[in-house]
């Protein structure tokens, strides 16, 4: 049997769903090469929210980031989620725009395109993989699980059949909100493993404390990998952590082992990183959570969402509108909750719970309901339909909603020139995507102006740094210069 194989998220959803995203790529740079040198199958490093957030909050260009972490560890698939025809976003782009997006993610190093659509509309999915694979990359199709009346075991193998059809050289199955039971994983992934030959892996979060025991059972059923991450962004809202999975493991028939001593060096690194991330990280992220298996909400948005309600004055609502989230889940057909519809769903219910139940209707809850997403799994409530009507002026869409969007590359770049950004295909689709956050990128900072970035932790243990030569325990120089932008660290080398 073959050994179960690891990929690592700890530089992408490990402190997305921990540190709010926070962590800077100065930061990742040090461990870089450590984590390159471990033998895991892939390292989840850019996608989902941390493209936003390198603009937003850490004045860094995203593409620079996947520059600088493919020059230092080189040798790993690099791994993004993506989230099909809202690329990285939180609403539907034109076609034009998710290939440029792909094309340039492909020629800056990304490896493995990991593939999702937040209502499981495969519709949404088509254009991001057949531009991954005339791109010559990895399209990895991904299921994201929920439980509902309208969600059946199914309902979920056929979308494995659709993603098999579409060319998807991978299936995972997302479960982002950690809702997987063992025997559940043990006959999802048994069930596509038997009506096809792909591999399939297994993602999930150990929110509601099910993530290793379902792992176990996937593993068990024959699932080709599933994803771990490193303490302290690792557990509670993040995925299991490698050592612990390691040691779950310990005399199964398809065992891996990944170096006690180097994953030990690497906790302790990370440990000072998440001492300087300690303001956007919460206990309540790191304690298993049963209620989890109520509110479905992910782990990602759950460390994100808590810091929004401290931000709004609501920290104290937390449980309201917690409670409040599955009756906007139901009434907007059992969608899914992942990224946008996660955000979606959280918002409104943070509105009705302030407001008073549907008192005031967000623009994307109106989206929502009139399919602008895509095909909900389940019937719109007739109350929250009539009233999205009645507020758009508009009727809910037939077909594929991105067949209704014009192509926009040409005017970005237009509007591009008209603003003095420099106009590429990069700046472009994160202009599509981000405008007022890229063009404030590109605006000259104020030479005292402090950065909102975290400071560099100290140096960790690593091992086949792409650095100067350096004796066991003697710190050595790292430097990355990447579309001018330069990046430094030390390194230490163990033997």
């Amino acid at each position: 049997m073959k050994p179960i194989i690891f990929n690592n998220t700890v530089l992408r959803d490990g402190h997305q769903s921990l540190a709010a995203t926070r962590m800077t790529t100065a930061q990742m740079l040090p461990v870089a090469p450590t984590l390159d040198g471990l033998g895991f199958g892939a390292l989840e490093t850019w996608g989902g929210a941390t493209i936003d957030s390198c603009l937003r909050y850490l004045n860094e260009n995203p593409f620079d980031r996947l520059d600088a972490l493919k020059a230092a560890s080189p040798r790993t698939p690099h791994m993004m989620l993506l989230r099909g025809q809202n690329i990285v976003q939180y609403t539907s782009f034109p076609d034009d725009v998710v290939e440029a997006f792909v094309r340039c993610s492909a020629r800056h190093g990304m490896d493995v395109f990991r593939i999702f659509d937040a209502l499981n509309d495969a519709r949404n999915l088509r254009t991001a993989v057949r531009t991954v694979k005339a791109s010559g990359k990895h399209a990895q199709g991904a299921i994201c699980y929920t439980t509902s009346p309208v969600h059946t075991p199914e309902k979920l193998s056929a979308l494995a059949d659709e993603l098999v059809e579409m060319g998807c050289d991978s299936i995972c199955i997302k479960d982002m909100a950690g809702l997987l039971a063992p025997r559940i994983t043990h006959d999802l992934v048994k069930a596509i493993k038997s009506r096809h030959t792909l591999p399939v892996i297994v993602h999930s979060h150990e929110t509601a404390g099910l993530a290793l025991a379902s792992y176990m059972a996937a593993i068990d059923a024959g699932a080709d990998a599933v994803d771990t991450s490193i303490t302290p962004f690792a557990n509670g809202t993040g995925q299991p952590d490698t050592v612990r999975m390691q040691a779950a493991l310990a005399g199964h028939p398809r065992a891996t082992v990944h170096d006690p001593r180097v994953l030990f060096g690497l906790r302790k690194y990370f440990e000072g990183v998440a001492e300087q991330l300690a303001k956007f990280m919460s206990p309540a992220n790191d304690r298993v959570d049963s209620d989890a298996l109520c509110y479905q909400v992910p782990g990602g948005m759950l460390s994100n969402f808590r810091t929004q309600l401290v931000e709004m004055k609501m920290a104290d609502r937390f449980n309201e509108v917690m409670a409040e989230v599955p009756v906007v889940r139901e009434a907007l057909g059992w969608i899914p909750l992942v990224t946008p519809t996660s955000q979606i769903v959280g918002t409104q219910a943070m509105l009705n719970v302030k407001f008073g139940r549907w008192k005031n209707l967000a623009q994307a809850s109106i989206d929502i309901a009139l399919g602008k997403y895509g095909r909900p799994p389940g019937p719109i409530n007739p109350e929250v339909l009539a009233l999205a009507r009645k507020q758009s002026g508009q009727e809910p869409v037939a077909g594929r909603p991105a067949d209704l969007l014009a192509p926009r590359m040409p005017k970005l770049r237009e509007e591009l020139a008209a603003k003095g950004l420099p106009v590429t295909d990069e700046n472009a689709v994160l202009f599509a995507m981000f405008p007022r956050e890229t063009e404030a990128f590109y605006k000259p900072k104020p030479a005292a102006a402090g950065s909102s970035a975290a400071p560099a932790a100290k140096p960790a243990p690593a091992a086949g740094a792409p650095a100067a030569a350096a004796a066991p325990g003697k710190g050595a120089r790292f430097a990355l210069t990447v579309n001018d932008r330069r990046y430094e660290a030390t390194v230490e080398v163990i033997n």
